[in-house]
Parts: C-alpha cells; structure tokens; sequence
C-alpha cells in the first residue's frame, strides 16, 4: 500500500543544516545531507499529496510533477487557512521577529517569523544575508512588516525562481553583501510609528554564504562567472534518476556536481510526495531538465 512507504517530504534548515525529511503513514524522520556527499535516486511509482499540518492527506491524491507546492488543493488551502505568512492567523501567542532578508544585489525583502523557529525560516528561504529588526506580539510585528514595506519600499515576498538568477552575482566581500541590510536597517529603526509592543532589536548581520555553500558553488562577483555548464531538473517522472556530490545547498535549492563534469540544480520542492529509491550515483539526469548552455547566467543556481 502506499500508505506504508517511505516518502520526501522535501528539504528542512530546522536544526541549521539541510536535512531530506521522510513520512510513512504518521511516522517520520530525517536525513541530514553533506558537503560533498554522493546523492543518487530513482523515483519510483505515482508522486501523492504530501497532506496538511502534519496530516496524511485523506485522498491520497496525485500530484503533477511540476508542482513546488506537493499538495492537493484541499491540503493546500487548509495549510494556508492556518498559515501565518498567509495572514489568515491572528491570534498566535507566541513571541515574533521581524527581519530584513538579502537575496542578492538589489532584492531585498522584510518578513516576520516565530521567535522560537529561531534562523530556520531565513534558511529556507535562502537568505544570503539578513538582520532582525525587531520582536513582539504577532499583530504588532505584522503591523511593523506593512510600515516598513511601505515606507522602504522592499516587498514581503520575492519569487523564488529571482532569487536564484542573482546568486551568480554575488559580490565576494562580506561586508559588500551586508551593505545594503545595513542601510535599510538604519532607515528602519528611525522611522516613527512603530507599534509600542514591538522591541527594537540591537543590528547583527548574519551571513549565510558558507552555511550554504556558495563559497565552493558559484566564484562571487562578476568576473567570477559559474560552473561551465548546468542544468536544472523541471520535475520527477517514475523511474527517472538524478544523482551527484553535494556541492552546495540553498533554501530548497540542491546544487550537483556529476560524473560527467556538468552541474545539475535541483529544486527539492519537487521531491516531496515521491518514493525515492537508491541509484547509481554515476547515472546522468533520466528526468526533465532545462540544459543551460556555457556563459549563461540568468537562472542558474
């Protein structure tokens, strides 16, 4: 029965380092992945619905192998019914902080997150750089969000697929890539209309470019370019494989190195709700990929 095999349910930074979860029916584990490590496997059989807030989805649904979301539309609307980014919870309990996150040269974007998920939500996202700007009560922090999204001008979500395609771009010297967090934060802290609720936070700019691996995946700046050619996986098909070491790991982001000598990016989003089996970790990409020819930078991890 399906119900009894183990099944992605996708990458989490919950304990600060990239880990594949699994499900069973209502069991659960975890999988941390390495630097370097070889990662080879097979999907196998009919990609289902990863379910709801911790529950198996009652239908057991199949869900098209291009989705990043893994859902059916039931589950997905009952997460977003209980979900805090989605604006449809207010009256959380817990202790919230807002941040500014910094993605790249020029994207940058503010948030809130729960206090106790601690750096998790950054991580996931793949922030390469970010600050908190303050702590409080959930309605006091969405306030604050609305006041410095409008009075800085930086949205409260970016698609994913921009934060990828300036990756390449980064610049090599930390302080470079705080620069624009550090401006921003300044601007934000002395702007009035802060909720009386909300507590300001003292600046620290967290840099996650090693934690991520960007160091040994893409040389920074713009004369450091990117690996001579790439691809990107589009989506799981039943018995197509994907396999390669561990170069570095981004938000959902996994980045290959082949035995061939090519770079495969993969987007874990597209793993949750698949049987994955073992494989030979000298197989090429068997499953959909956009290739990127040499020099190309746009998209790229």
């Amino acid at each position: 029965m399906d119900g009894e095999r183990w099944r992605c349910g996708g990458l989490s930074w919950g304990r600060g380092a990239p880990e594949l979860r699994w499900a069973r029916g209502t069991e659960t584990r975890t999988s941390r992945l390495a630097h370097a490590q070889e990662i080879a496997f097979r999907a196998a059989g009919v990609r289902r619905c990863a379910g709801a807030r911790g529950h198996v989805c009652p239908l057991g649904a199949a869900v098209p192998g291009r989705s990043t979301g893994g859902q059916c539309p039931e589950c997905a609307r009952l997460d977003r019914a209980h979900s805090v980014a989605a604006d449809t919870v207010a009256d959380d309990p817990r202790p919230f902080r807002v941040y500014l996150a910094w993605f790249g040269p020029g994207l940058v974007k503010v948030g809130i997150t729960a206090e106790e998920r601690g750096t998790a939500r950054l991580l996931e996202q793949g922030a390469v750089v970010f600050c908190w700007l303050g702590r409080g009560p959930l309605m006091a922090a969405r306030r604050t969000e609305e006041l410095l999204r409008a009075a800085l001008g930086v949205p409260d979500r970016i698609p994913y697929a921009r934060k990828r395609a300036v990756r390449p771009a980064l610049p090599a010297a930390a302080d470079e890539r705080a620069a624009e967090v550090v401006k921003l934060y300044a601007r934000a802290v002395e702007l009035p209309g802060w909720p009386e609720a909300l507590e300001r936070t003292a600046l620290e700019v967290v840099d996650h470019v090693r934690v991520f691996g960007l160091d040994r995946a893409v040389p920074p700046g713009p004369a450091g370019g990117g690996p001579s050619a790439l691809r990107v996986v589009r989506e799981l098909v039943d018995g197509g494989c994907v396999a390669g070491r561990l170069v570095a790991a981004a938000g959902p982001d996994l980045l290959l190195g082949g035995h061939d000598g090519r770079m495969t990016v993969l987007d874990t989003r597209l793993l949750s709700g698949w049987e994955l089996v073992a494989a030979d970790p000298r197989t090429a990409p068997t499953v959909p990929v956009e290739e990127l020819p040499t020099g190309v930078q746009d998209g790229l991890f």
